[in-house]
Order: C-alpha cells, then structure tokens, then sequence
C-alpha cells in the first residue's frame, strides 16, 4: 500500500505543525458549549454556531470507530452519554441512558486516577457527577422543556440537530490563567490522552506496514472527507460472508496494521483533503508533493491558476505564443521549488456504499515527469476563447469541470450543468489525462462534438459558444495524440474535406449575420445554425439548402461585402473536388475547427476593414 506509506510520511514530516490531528483523537460537531471551573462548578452555557461547530476531541480505539452499540468518548461526547439526568428529560426508546452514562463515567474516571491525568479530567469528572447536566441547560436557556411535561421538546434543534442529540464539548476556567480553557485546542490534554490511550492498549503483533511488534487494531477511523463522513477506508468485520475466504481463516491472517501507523496515516489523509482537497459529490481528491510543495490546480484552466496563485500578473493571453509563454512561467514558478528527486501524489477516495470507502484513483510520479505532463495539457487543449467579462479574444485552455460539464451537461439558465455522478465519473477518468499524460477519451470528443453540432439545444448562444470552443480544444488535445490538426488558427493549405466544409459554415453564418440590422446582428439565430446539425450528417445535400436561403441576405448586402462572401465561398469551394464536395457522408470533428478558426480570420478581416474605414 504505498499511498499508506506516503500518507504516513506527510503526517510524520508535518506533525509539528499544529494542523494535523493527533494520534487518538478525531473530529465532531459540537452543537452546546460548557463552560465549567477548575473545580467543575457550573458557569454557563451556549449554542455552537455552525461554522465554530468542528471539535477536536480524545478517541479511543472503539469509540473512534463507533456506529451502533455503546461507546463513549473519554471526554466530549452526545448528552445521552455524558449527562447523568437525561432520562428525567429525554423521551423515546433510549430515554433510559444509564448504560451509556455507566459507561461513560467509567472510562473517564479510569483517565482521571491515571498517572497520565489532567486537570480539564478532573474538573469535567467533578462536574460530570453532579447529574445535573440536562438541568443547567435547560436553566439557561439552551435545551428547552415541553411545559406540560417538563420533557425535552421533540421537535426543537439547536444547528439543525435534535437537542437530544446534541454533542457538547467543554470549556475549562483555571485561576492560574496558565491552561488553555478551550478544551479542545488544548495541546496538554491532547499528549494526556495519547499517553494514557497508548497505556491500556494491548494486542501486540507484527504491523504489515512497519515491519515493528505493536498494538494492532482492526477498528479504523471513519470522518475521512468530513467530519459527519461514515465511511471506512479500512475494514475488516465481514465475519459472516468471510471476504478473506480462500486464502485465510481469520482477519488476523490477512492484514494487521498498527494503532498508530493507522491514526497517522488517516489523519494525514484527512487533513490533506481540508488542505488542498477537492470533493465532488461523493468523491474526495487530494494532491500533494512529498515535501508539501505547493502544486498547481489540476482541476483548472490556465487564467484560474493565475488568478489564484499569482495575483500579481495580469493574464492576458492574447496570441498563442503569449499563452505559451504564461504556462512556462507557471510550471517554472511552481518547479523551481522542487528537488529532483521531489515526487507528486494524486488520490481520489469514493463512498462505494455508505460505510465503505474506496481508493478510486492513486498515482505518484516523479515531479518532473508531473510538471511535463501539465505543461503539456495546458499547451494542447488551448483554444481561442472569447472573455465576455472583458469582452476581447484569448487563448486559453479549459478546466475539468468545462469540459465534464460541455460534454454530459444540460443549459440551466445562464450556466451548462453537469449532474454530479456524471461529473464524478468524468473527473475520475479525465485527471489522469492532465497528471499522467493519458489519452483522452475519444467518447468525451464524440460527446463534445455532439453537443457542438446542435446550436438549438441552447437558448443562450454563449452557451453554445462555449460548447464549440471546449470541443474544438478538446479535438485539438485528441489530434495532438492520434494525428490531425492541431493549429490554433485557419491555415489556408488545409485540404481536409470536413475542415473546409467548416469553414463554409463559417461564412454562410458570417454573411447572414453580416445582412442583419444592427440590433439583431449576434442576436438571430442563422439558417446556418438552424441547419448545422443536418449539415454535420449530410454537408452536401444542406449546403446546397443553405446557400439557397443565404442568397436574399447576400442581395441585401453593399457590393464590396457580397464580392468579400462570394470570394470566400469560392476559394474554400475551389480547394475540394467535384468528388470530395458532392461526398455526402457525415463530417469528422475537423469541421469544428474549421468553423471556428474562419470565424475567426472573418471577423479579424472585418475588424480590419473597419479600422481603415
């Protein structure tokens, strides 16, 4: 399991740092505060909002693991464990708590008379004991009481949880002012923990991954994409269907990982995922350098990455030797922190169901071989692309989420939307095209290509515009691997049936646009749109439809601008034979960029003629 090694390194290479959790210990969403003395006297008590809600809090190996059954945290926990007169408020089947509060006391009281004890123990102990947990709330105000029944009203929620539900962590006022009162950011109660954790511990064997005799657990942390996250990454209590059946007899036999490596490597995970993560519906991404370099953004395109991490430069990517140049300066502003034998880590974890986590993607490489093939993505998908926020041309490349969302998504108002299983799947495979430099998948350009081919399906012709320049981008990457065309512009010596066929697209949408007034000009939609999806099938045949319902806008044009269409129309025809023009059959994704790419050398024509004029 190397992706366990390497996540154990990240914890042991940062743990110093104060953001990584410590071994025993997770996270929860504490909705109620308390606040006690040194000695456990009551003081006050309020509702957590949700955004201060995440709670560090001590875990034991069975608690750390809990779903069912009784299992108390040592210290933080639900009131049903902690509060000693829950059932003369709680109604409902577990009103009756005195197991889970027996247990409860217990343990905590086993860490307080510990050599390893701490004085937050002993002052919550003291409080604890008093039974008057559920009484204080209610007293001020935070847990509120049906007044005909005295018990805790059923329907009331404090952050959303049923106040009999509510987890409540504790705040602690020393007379030294030496302690940190909040508890759960308190370092000492942390090592307390730890070592009295690591002292009743037993079950010493052989750790597959450290090669060391220590005590072995089989009850791994769930929380690992967020704090109310169940699933397990790691797990081993399939008894009945036996899923080690046929090479061993008992779990032991098949897999035994230390307490420790398993805490510091899902620890490590964990905060890799709040660091520099990314999550889609169910599935969760970290990537991450072995000396926690920073690394660029894979889900994005080339003016995200600037914008986010180099505020300081303008991205303006006017030409394609200019985007050439800001990818360099990218790649090189980001390797240069490198050494050569740096390596890059991309893990992808997903809920295959709702307790069982699953590693759906994992890669290392080495930095350089990393930084070769995200230059080479942003080099290859670069298109040109109108920036309608400031309304001018550019080169640039597309992100992750563009394409996913171009080729499987659905115009919802002013956006294109993917559904989030669709845009799950498709991240999942398109991240190792940038990383690892794989082929992209040819039914993502067909499914691009579709979408391009079919201007109604949008009611707003960006939308669509976006569409055809993420396809064209992505046919560009899809040529660069497997032979085609790959230049950014038109290129007056291209043969290639579908390309020309393209470009006469091109100028038959051109011109009629070109006849329009000028409040409609961009706005009505051309018979060269209407009918692009019939000339993508059979070009010959709806060319010849085109160009009939071209001619009366052609007649209503100034004589130099129909001579200007009629010329263009006459070249781009002059290039194919008789036989390749009358070659019904359906275009390649080559006529995309044909279209595009006269699109762009007409308007480049037109806004030239304007300039002299």
């Amino acid at each position: 399991m190397s992706w366990a090694d390497e996540l154990y390194r990240v914890y042991e290479n940062n743990c110093n740092g104060g953001e990584l959790l410590p071994v025993s210990h997770s996270t929860a969403n504490a909705q109620i505060e308390i606040t006690i003395d040194e000695n456990g006297a009551f003081d006050s008590a309020k509702a957590i909002d949700k955004s201060d809600a995440v709670t560090v809090i001590p875990v034991t190996e069975n608690s750390g693991s809990r779903s069912s059954g009784i299992s108390p945290m040592p210290f933080a926990d639900k009131l049903i464990y902690i509060a000693g007169d829950y059932k003369d408020y709680a109604v409902g089947k577990r009103s009756d708590n005195s197991e889970y509060f027996k247990a409860y006391i217990s343990q905590l009281e086993q860490w307080k008379d510990s050599k390893f004890t701490h004085p937050a123990v002993k002052a919550v102990y003291n409080y604890v004991e008093k039974d008057c947990i559920i009484k204080d709330l209610v007293s001020c105000g935070v847990l509120k009481c049906d007044e005909s029944t005295g018990k805790l009203t059923e329907d009331y929620k404090i952050a959303g949880i049923a106040q009999a539900d509510s987890f409540v962590r504790f705040r602690v006022n020393y007379s030294d002012l030496e302690h940190e009162n909040r508890t759960w950011k308190d370092k000492s109660l942390y090592d307390s923990f730890l070592q009295f954790n690591t002292s009743i511990m037993g079950n010493e064997q052989l750790c597959y991954a450290t090669g060391k005799i220590l005590p072995t657990t089989y009850k791994h942390p769930s929380k690992i994409r967020n704090s109310g996250d169940k699933a397990k990454l790691i797990s081993a209590n399939d008894e009945s269907g036996f899923t080690y059946r046929g090479k061993f007899s008992n779990k032991e036999e098949a897999f035994a990982i230390s307490y420790e490596f398993s805490q510091k490597m899902h620890n490590a995970l964990k905060w890799l995922i709040t660091k520099q993560g990314f999550s889609i519906d169910s599935l969760s991404v970290a990537v991450w350098a072995s000396a926690m370099q920073p690394v660029p953004k894979i889900m994005s395109d080339l003016s995200a990455c600037y914008m986010d991490e180099f505020p300081d430069d303008e991205f303006v990517a006017d030409t394609e030797s200019k985007h050439a140049e800001l990818v360099e300066k990218m790649i090189f502003g980001y390797q240069k922190e490198y050494t050569h034998n740096s390596k890059v880590m991309i893990m992808g974890v997903d809920a295959a169901t709702t307790g069982r986590l699953s590693v759906s993607m994992y890669s290392e490489m080495e930095s350089s071989d990393f930084f070769n093939n995200i230059k080479s993505w942003h080099e290859n998908t670069a298109w040109r692309r109108f920036d309608g926020k400031n309304n001018r041309s550019v080169f640039n490349d597309f992100s992750i989420y563009e394409i996913a969302g171009c080729a499987f998504g659905t115009e919802q108002g002013d956006r294109i939307e993917c559904k989030k299983e669709l845009l799950r799947e498709t991240v999942v495979r398109l991240i190792p095209c940038v990383t690892e430099g794989r082929s992209f998948p040819v039914d993502i350009v067909r499914a691009l290509c579709r979408k391009a081919s079919n201007p109604l399906a949008y009611e707003k012709s960006y939308n669509h515009r976006i569409v055809l320049e993420t396809a064209c981008g992505m046919i560009r990457k899809y040529n660069s691997e497997n032979g085609g065309i790959t230049t950014m512009s038109y290129d007056p010596n291209e043969t290639d049936r579908s390309y020309l066929y393209g470009c006469l697209l091109a100028i038959a949408d051109a011109a009629e646009n070109s006849a329009y007034e000028k409040e409609d000009k961009g706005k009505r939609l051309t018979n060269a749109k209407r009918y692009w999806n019939s000339f993508s099938n059979h070009p010959c045949r709806t060319w010849k439809v085109i160009e009939e319902r071209l001619l009366p806008y052609m007649n209503k044009l100034a004589g130099a601008k129909k001579v200007y269409y009629d010329r263009l129309k006459q070249d781009i025809m002059g290039k194919m034979s008789l036989e390749t023009f009358n070659d019904d059959s359906p275009l390649e994704p080559a006529y995309l960029l044909g279209y595009s790419h006269f699109t762009a050398e007409i308007y480049k024509s037109t806004t030239n003629e304007n300039e002299e004029e």
